[in-house]
């Protein structure tokens, strides 16, 4: 999630919300988030509800949750997702970021 805060207000120039589906209760969730201070939306999924609906795998000899993005345009279709293989596999930010240009850009283009 450092990534993420670090190009915070780069994915916010784009107009994109990042929110963060964490797998701990309500109230470790919200621990972990105030003592951090994250500036996105994050929602705890104890539950796996959010995480199963999206196809997060679970790899037990891999700490539980694999990391999972999603980019969803504003029309609500999931336009990108990435199931990372391992805790480290996450996507560079500027490949998100590139992705968001094109979808702006489309959107721009289809109100035309």
């Amino acid at each position: 999630m450092a990534q993420l805060r670090q190009d915070f207000n780069d994915f916010r120039n784009r107009n994109a919300a990042i929110i963060i589906i964490g797998p701990e209760d309500e109230a470790s969730f919200r621990s972990h988030w105030e003592k951090e201070g994250y500036p996105f939306v994050g929602i705890p999924d104890p539950d796996h509800r959010i995480a199963d609906s999206y196809g997060q795998e679970v790899r037990l000899l891999k700490l539980g949750r694999l990391p999972a993005l999603a980019v969803v345009d504003v029309n609500g279709l999931v336009r990108y997702t990435h199931h990372g293989d391992s805790m480290q596999d996450i996507p560079d930010n500027a490949v998100i970021l590139d992705l968001l240009d094109t979808l702006n850009e489309e959107h721009r283009s289809a109100e035309d």
